[in-house]
């Protein structure tokens, strides 16, 4: 698209902000007409007559008025947001050409992260504590390798998606010698700019918005409708290489993500659980259905032949000697649970003190922590260390 002036450009809002005005009839117009100004002034005879325009169509793009987009677009500039129009350098390739495509974005943030390879880590708003551990674990490791982390700032496992890629931060290669990337996350909205939902997000919405990428189809202030979210989900998997379902139920709207992956060609890869669990029964169906099981890093890395398992993760902090073979001996037997000491000293065929002082050393490390009645459990799933 040409460089268009402040006018053509509120032209062009006024027209993607219509209802059924989607990619396809804009295309049209503009095809037709050349630019949104002269869309917009065209007499509703002529507009009607451009193939795929009904006569209802025509009418309310005659009609049409321009104070809503210019309002959308004052919100924008005082939140310090951008427009992104399909022909712009900044808007995500990925979008293009997916089903559906959006005709427009409103972004705040660092957009230079929609140019790097992508995963979107999704799942449940009901979750367990052991998805809810495993989701930031796999999140904040595949930051750790240099993946941006994309997920839909739901309360649930997409605000833990959203914790764990901040948390990890990207590789230092990938953001510069000064130190790694805290915000290689891209939180989409199925609400517009400036409104916080859930309003328990409020200091994730924050953090995104100052170091990592909000992104919507949404104008600013608009609030969230039981269509939007639906909409919303073609986006997370259109941006992203691989979508990484955690946690859901049969009737999980996390689901509604992989019907997109699957019809915009990605790869889907999902965490098992345990077949008794009901926020498992999603994930476990997609695996039997043909979805990758996620049971490590390499699992999700090897759809990103550019980044190598070495470069991903750094070797977990141990001691050296015999007492790095025992805390690793630790580790796993935690894996499947918490366990009490009398339990981990007959796992690892450790003394009672070498056990307790490995212990001791990975909760300094903060890989595993004491809970009351003496069980030991890992702060995150080792695998993903």
């Amino acid at each position: 698209m040409p460089e268009w002036g402040a006018a053509d450009r509120e032209a062009y809002l006024t027209l993607a902000l219509l209802p059924g005005i989607g990619a396809a009839r804009l295309g049209a117009l503009l095809a037709r007409f050349e630019t949104p100004a002269r869309v917009l002034a065209a007499p509703t005879e002529r507009l009607a007559a451009v193939p795929g325009i009904s006569r209802a169509a025509a009418g309310a793009v005659s009609t049409a008025d321009l104070r809503r987009a210019r309002a959308a677009l004052g919100a924008l500039e005082r939140l310090g947001g951008r427009l992104l129009l399909p022909d712009g350098l900044d808007f995500p390739a990925a979008l293009r050409t997916i089903p559906d495509p959006p005709v427009h974005l409103f972004a705040q943030g660092d957009l230079s992260l929609l140019g790097r390879p992508a995963v979107a880590i999704v799942g449940s708003r009901d979750h367990s504590l052991y998805g809810a551990e495993v989701c930031r674990a796999v999140a904040r490791a595949a930051a750790r390798a240099g993946l941006v982390v994309v997920s839909g700032m739901a309360r649930g496992l997409d605000a833990a998606a959203h914790a764990g890629a901040l948390e990890g931060g990207g590789r230092r290669d990938a953001a510069g010698p000064d130190g790694g990337d805290p915000g290689a996350t891209i939180g989409v909205l199925g609400n517009g700019l400036g409104v916080i939902y859930p309003a328990a997000n409020r200091a994730l919405y924050e953090q995104v918005s100052r170091s990592g990428l909000l992104l919507t189809e949404f104008p600013p202030g608009e609030r969230p409708t039981v269509g939007s979210f639906p909409r919303r989900n073609r986006l997370i998997s259109g941006l992203a290489r691989v979508v990484v379902v955690v946690e859901a139920a049969v009737t999980s709207g996390a689901l509604q993500t992989v019907t997109c992956a699957l019809e915009q060609g990605r790869e889907v890869l999902a965490v098992p659980g345990q077949i008794t669990s009901p926020v498992s029964a999603g994930t476990n169906r997609l695996i039997r259905d043909g979805a990758g099981p996620l049971l490590d890093l390499d699992d999700l890395l090897a759809h990103y032949p550019e980044i190598t398992r070495r470069e991903a993760a750094p070797t977990p902090r141990l001691r050296g000697g015999g007492g790095a073979a025992l805390e690793g001996q630790l580790v796993k037997a935690l894996w499947s649970g918490p366990r009490r000491v009398e339990e981990l000293v007959e796992a690892s065929g450790a003394p009672v003190g070498a056990a307790l002082d490995a212990l001791s050393v990975l909760e300094l490390d903060g890989r595993v922590r004491q809970e009351p009645g003496g069980l030991y459990r890992l702060v995150e799933p080792a695998l993903f260390l």
